[in-house]
């Protein structure tokens, strides 16, 4: 995944921080990413939703509120509207570089924020929410004991996270008048709601009401255990899969001709977490498998080994070989079954005292159907020219290049 690192005027002219991850290979839609209350464009989850939004060709926009992370302007004098006008901005931004988002996700407050903002840009055919307040004043409760002072002084000082911001009389005032119901009954982009039964900052009432005050399509997926920045990585795994999943029934990804020598198209392999193994495959836009290491071996078993996805390869190539034959030859096979384990042992040939080993798959084929004797002896025969056979049996040529 490449990311370029921008800037755009927002709503009052304030340059905007931004980071638009891009796709290694096609560019096929682009999505929108709003941050929650007081956090920023690069909290974990939002990585992680990138990285697999761009693994299937999307690109995303992440980028700081007005005031907030590396962005210019002053957070004091922002309101939920000016948040809403960011996102309008942004999207003005990709728009000029021909690149409209198709794809609107706003977490928290920003999911509150991409609902308001999504009925007026025309372009937009999914928005995600996760753990998104229905009234936008919730957030409110997050700095109670100052509301006094705020209203009463125009302004005060708040410790949010762990970090002081200056709230305005201004906000407080905008964001409780913020109602979602009428952006709801105007949203005609596909919806998916995405919120924690367990989440303590926005309860999952909320995600009952957007959902029900929504029209179809719509989709609701319950967050079990996670807390409301979706803070741990299976979460947020979780979430990033999800959001891909939901999103390709409704974006049009349909990728160009592969390229010249490779006629199945590109495979693109991408950690997906650098602490362990975790790694994101992708082959075009619709097909995504993870690969991983066992827990013994430093990974997180999250995904099938390297030497798994050969074992895979030749099991599948092997099925289809046979099934193959036996559909041109009008034979009575009713089910195929491969199983394939993978070692390494000694080479028969090498010399005595000589630790080289060689690879070898142990493959175990089942044939279900009123076959004969002679049949499915061919069918065994058959199954020796799957293409994926000859490939591990003869010597490959790996050609290494590294890029900039």
């Amino acid at each position: 995944m490449a990311t370029e690192r921008i800037t755009f005027p927002g709503h009052d002219g304030s340059d905007l921080a931004a980071r638009l991850d891009l796709p290694e290979g096609p560019h096929l839609a682009t999505a929108l990413f709003a941050h929650c209350f007081t956090c920023g464009k690069d909290i974990p989850a939002a990585r992680r939703i990138a990285a697999r939004l761009a693994g299937m060709g999307i690109a995303v926009l992440r980028f700081d509120f007005t005031g907030l992370g590396h962005s210019a302007g002053e957070f004091a004098n922002t309101s939920f509207t000016s948040n809403v006008a960011d996102i309008a901005a942004a999207a003005r931004y990709l728009d000029g570089r021909g690149m409209a988002p198709a794809l609107l996700i706003g977490h928290s407050l920003g999911g509150a924020a991409v609902l308001k903002a999504a009925p007026d840009l025309p372009e937009v055919k999914a928005v995600a929410t996760i753990a998104a307040p229905f009234d936008p004043g919730h957030v409110t409760r997050n700095f109670a004991e100052a509301l006094p002072r705020i209203r009463a002084e125009g302004a005060a000082e708040v410790t949010l996270g762990g970090r002081p911001f200056r709230i305005g009389k201004g906000f407080v005032e905008d964001v409780e008048q913020g109602a979602l119901g009428p952006a709801l009954a105007r949203l005609t982009a596909a919806l998916l709601v995405l919120h924690s039964p367990t989440d303590d900052i926005v309860g999952i009432d909320s995600a009952s009401q957007i959902f029900l005050g929504a029209t179809h399509p719509k989709s609701f997926v319950t967050l079990d255990g996670a807390d409301h920045l979706v803070s741990r990585r299976r979460d947020a795994e979780y979430v990033a899969g999800v959001i891909a999943a939901w999103a390709g029934r409704y974006l049009p990804l349909t990728p160009p001709a592969p390229p010249p020598g490779a006629p199945e198209g590109v495979v693109r392999v991408a950690e997906a977490d650098s602490d362990g193994f975790l790694h994101d495959i992708n082959s075009g836009p619709h097909h995504h498998v993870l690969a991983d290491e066992p827990h013994a071996y430093g990974g997180t078993n999250k995904g099938m080994t390297p030497y798994g996805f050969l074992s895979a390869g030749l099991g599948a190539c092997t099925s289809m070989t046979i099934r193959m034959y036996a559909r041109r030859k009008g034979w009575p096979l009713e089910h195929v079954s491969v199983d394939v384990c993978h070692d390494k042992v000694h080479a028969q040939d090498a010399e005595t005292g000589s630790g080289d080993k060689i690879d070898t798959w142990q493959r175990r084929i089942r044939l279900t159907g009123d076959l004969s004797a002679d049949q499915r002896q061919r069918l065994l025969e058959i199954a020796d020219k799957c293409p994926v056979h000859r490939t591990l049996e003869r010597s490959s040529r790996v050609v290494t290049e590294l890029l900039d």
